[in-house]
């Protein structure tokens, strides 16, 4: 079968190294996609925003199945289109979309259906938003209404940073995205992922995984798209998964189909696992970036095998495999990173980090100029490695990085110690 990759990033490079994976797959596009996933899959040079063309491109192809990696073509009616026309697509319609692509819309969601979330308030009026913050005080969460590229959530962590947020999201920071406002409870803990592929009111879980979005290590600095993952996570037990499944995953797939928005596709959610309990940070309606990178590192079955089943009705039949192994991610961004940063830096050194067989490096923001492999991006890549153990498959990953290098590439050191930290009080106790 033929099969259409639509996004450029590191997740959508793990999703086509997966999906090459499969024996079913005998031809794998990509639309647009970046240099990694140009070597093991052939270039569309369509815009994954680009609807209207990439409908045409699939018809024309034959295309049998699409796999979509980013929110914005979910959000702009991707699927809609595509299954209008009769071809097959993995993925949300653009009116389920609207949980990732409104905060708005997310918070009274969870509010109206007993899901658990932190106390907020939504605004389009910035006097309004500014004497909430005084009432609230600081720590505080102001998050931007419409998608941000991962960028439109910042922790305040004083009143004066928490009013200058409110004012520049009401100037236009990010564009329409932030013309309406979600200000929210700070919540302590510790964050997670659980994503879960997803169809009507039936799920599949994904291996659990732990995400790092501030950009310095000791989640310091500003959020970013996240800098780095590993799985699975010890800050999910069993007992606190039984949990999200009854109180969260099950209640949201029920509420979006009485709201008329039945899901099919990868459902995330961003949890805050502390003293309040397991509460919802973001759903996100599709796998999370860097997450999938050591997810699909673990993934032992056939993710298309999988993907057919949940389209044609069989998601009961569906049951990943999952390696015992332990996944670390770490980005490699570019200087300036998640600020403005400056593109066509040469990378070198990938061949070698490779050689580890333990070692797959994807790549997210790279290009190929002048026959060189140049960055292209903020985040450029994310070394992943696999280990019998934690630790060992952070050490691997960290000799992995220090062997690639391009001008101003910066990492976090402290990928996975939250859960080496979790594991060894284990041990202890």
């Amino acid at each position: 079968m033929k099969v259409l990759v639509v996004g450029n990033g590191g997740r959508e490079h793990a999703l086509a190294w997966k999906i090459k994976q499969s024996p079913l797959v005998k031809k794998l596009y990509v639309a647009r996609g970046n240099a990694g996933i140009w070597k093991i899959a052939e270039k569309v040079d369509i815009s994954p925003t680009d609807v209207e063309n990439l409908v045409q491109f699939a018809k024309e192809e034959k295309i049998d199945l699409t796999v979509v990696g980013p929110e914005q073509p979910l959000s702009e009616g991707i699927v809609d289109a595509f299954e209008e026309a009769g071809l097959k697509i993995f993925g949300h319609k653009k009116n389920a979309a609207i949980l990732e692509a409104s905060k708005v819309f997310a918070k009274n969601f969870m509010k109206k259906y007993g899901i658990p979330t932190a106390f907020y308030e939504t605004f389009d009026n910035e006097e309004e938003a500014i004497a909430f913050v005084q009432k609230m005080g600081a720590p505080i969460v102001i998050k931007a209404d419409g998608l941000a590229a991962g960028k439109g959530v910042i922790i305040a962590k004083t009143e004066e940073e928490a009013i200058q947020t409110v004012k520049d999201m009401f100037a236009g920071k990010f564009g329409e995205a932030s013309k309406r406002i979600v200000i929210e409870e700070f919540l302590e803990g510790e964050e997670a992922s659980y994503i879960a592929m997803v169809k009507g009111d039936k799920l599949v879980p994904m291996a659990t995984s732990q995400d790092h979005k501030r950009v310095f290590d000791n989640d310091e600095g500003p959020n970013t798209g996240g800098m780095g993952a590993y799985s699975p996570t010890p800050v999910i037990t069993p007992e606190i998964e039984k949990e999200i499944l009854e109180k969260i995953m099950y209640p949201t797939l029920k509420g979006m189909k009485e709201e008329g928005r039945e899901m099919c596709g990868f459902l995330y959610a961003g949890l805050m696992i502390g003293p309040k309990g397991i509460n919802v940070l973001e759903f996100n309606v599709r796998m999370g970036d860097p997450e999938t990178q050591p997810i699909m590192r673990r993934l032992e079955s056939d993710l298309v095998e999988h993907i057919l089943d949940i389209l044609e009705g069989n998601i009961d039949r569906v049951n990943p495999v999952w390696s015992d192994k332990w996944s670390i991610g770490v980005v490699m961004a570019s200087k300036g990173y998640p600020g403005s940063y400056e593109k066509g830096k040469e990378i070198t050194g990938i061949e070698e980090a490779e050689k580890d067989p333990d070692v797959v490096v994807f790549h997210a923001g790279t290009d190929i100029k002048n026959g060189k492999l140049v960055t292209a991006g903020g985040r450029v890549l994310t070394v992943t490695a696999t280990g019998d153990t934690l630790v060992e498959a952070k050490e691997k990953v960290y000799k992995a990085v220090e062997k690639i290098h391009f001008e101003g590439a910066h990492y976090r050191k402290d990928i996975g110690d939250k859960g080496i930290k979790i594991l060894s009080q284990k041990v202890i106790k």
